[in-house]
């Protein structure tokens, strides 16, 4: 190596290209691979590396630490029943457009010696397809249906670092933690709800180390957003034909009601400002219920969704709300007298509500904006995001500074370790938490 080192990263100042690809451009492949085991040796026995790895890696590994998780003899990942896979998998949203991601890559992998993998949320491999002798490879390390790709079960992974980090990745050779995994090469990128941004799962490529190659995380990103378009138009289209049977019920309604889907989303609305999506109990029923952003209101059943209507008079306020992010998906949990309500956050959405946990006295719209954007630039944008909370949340947001209500007891609960906040956010406030959690107490188990 000269006097100048090599890179394994892309260097400060430039400008991250969004595929964030593992081989530098104009690298040769072999000699990078020396290069990641030279320097996955040398981080491990405490040495300076030859040469700096990609923050995205950098930071995967020292999660790898605080889990103490053996480079040299890491247990087999966890896997599940053939009962609990059938289970998952049905429960999954990415069955419904399976067909769709098997004909845009299944051939392709197969073609390639690779296989293709569908994982859910947690990381389980739901399903896998491709190569008979990628098959027989990836048997070997556990990469089976059903088996855990997490990265606290299987270290650094393009499945696992992916889905923390939120984005498409791509992970090869050494940089995987784990030393039995360092003939693979990995590209991966996650799925979302295109509805409110929730991690649904993630699709990946995986093969040998030799077939290493920037187009592959490209090909799986691109299936990952088509299948994310084809999950909108099936709930467009969920929506519109539950517009068509309500529309004859609503034409003859004097007073405010809304149609929503059986998770809350707003299919029509008459005599009164729609919104996005209202929050309904877990267990909804036919009767009246106290829901966020609507207060009382009456509940009917409808061929797959339900009919709203708010009763007039004032609004009841919740007494808690519980702010989960102990585990990959967040949650917020709304709870006051006439009972509970729960919904998965979206990232933008998570980082905005852990932001007013912490800073309950309030935060301006240009504060935020920094906190979020690292710029007072964004300032439409976070109002336009507070805005869609506030009306989900209803009574539990204020404006002018934004906060959590002075009448709601807020409660956090942070992963194990609490350092593992929010792992995917590169918001800089989020950040900062990051860093005063490593020096104080700031949150525990039970909230804040």
């Amino acid at each position: 190596m000269n006097g100048r080192g090599q890179s394994l990263g892309r260097g400060q100042g430039v400008r991250l290209p969004s595929l964030d690809t593992a081989l530098p451009s104009g690298a040769n492949a072999r000699e990078h691979a020396v290069l990641l085991r030279r320097a996955h040796d040398a981080r491990l026995t405490g040495r300076p590396t030859p040469a700096p790895l990609r923050p995205v890696i950098e930071d995967s590994w020292g999660r790898m630490r605080q889990f103490g998780i053996d480079p040299d003899s890491a247990p087999p990942p966890k896997v599940a029943r053939l009962d609990e896979l059938q289970r998952f998998r049905d429960a999954s949203p990415i069955s419904e457009v399976l067909p769709l991601i098997r004909r845009s890559l299944v051939s392709v992998a197969d073609e390639a010696e690779h296989i293709m993998l569908v994982t859910d949320a947690a990381g389980q491999v739901l399903w896998r397809e491709g190569s008979r002798r990628m098959r027989a490879i990836s048997d070997r390390v556990g990469l089976v249906e059903g088996s855990y790709w997490n990265e606290g079960s299987v270290g650094t992974n393009a499945i696992g670092t992916a889905l923390v980090v939120g984005r498409p990745l791509q992970v090869y050779s050494a940089e995987h933690y784990v030393r039995s995994l360092h003939a693979l090469t990995c590209a991966c990128a996650p799925v979302h709800d295109p509805r409110d941004g929730r991690l649904l799962g993630a699709i990946d490529v995986t093969g040998p180390v030799s077939t290493v190659h920037p187009s592959t995380l490209a090909l799986v990103s691109a299936v990952a957003q088509l299948a994310e378009a084809h999950l909108q138009g099936l709930h467009h289209g969920h929506l519109e034909r539950l517009r068509s049977v309500a529309a004859p019920l609503l034409a003859g309604l004097t007073r405010p009601a809304l149609v929503v889907d059986d998770t809350g989303w707003t299919a029509a609305a008459v005599h009164m400002e729609p919104v996005r999506r209202v929050l309904l109990p877990k267990h909804c029923e036919t009767g009246t219920a106290w829901l966020p952003a609507l207060g009382e209101c009456a509940l009917e059943p409808l061929p797959g969704g339900w009919l709203i209507r708010p009763s007039p008079g004032e609004r009841a306020v919740p007494s808690t709300v519980t702010l989960d992010l102990s585990r990959p998906a967040a949650t917020v949990t709304v709870a006051g007298d006439s009972g509970e309500w729960s919904q998965r956050l979206s990232p933008r959405h998570t980082e905005l509500l852990l932001l007013l946990a912490v800073h309950r006295d309030g935060r301006s719209g240009v504060q935020l904006s920094h906190d979020v954007f690292g710029s007072g630039q964004h300032v439409v944008t976070v109002r336009a995001e507070l805005s869609r909370v506030r009306r989900n949340l209803g009574g539990v947001i204020e404006s002018r500074p934004y906060r959590f209500s002075d009448d709601v007891r807020v409660r956090v609960l942070t992963p194990e370790p609490p350092v593992d906040l929010l792992p995917g956010s590169s918001a800089p406030g989020v950040r900062e938490l990051r860093e005063r959690v490593r020096r104080e107490d700031l949150f525990d188990r039970s909230g804040r």
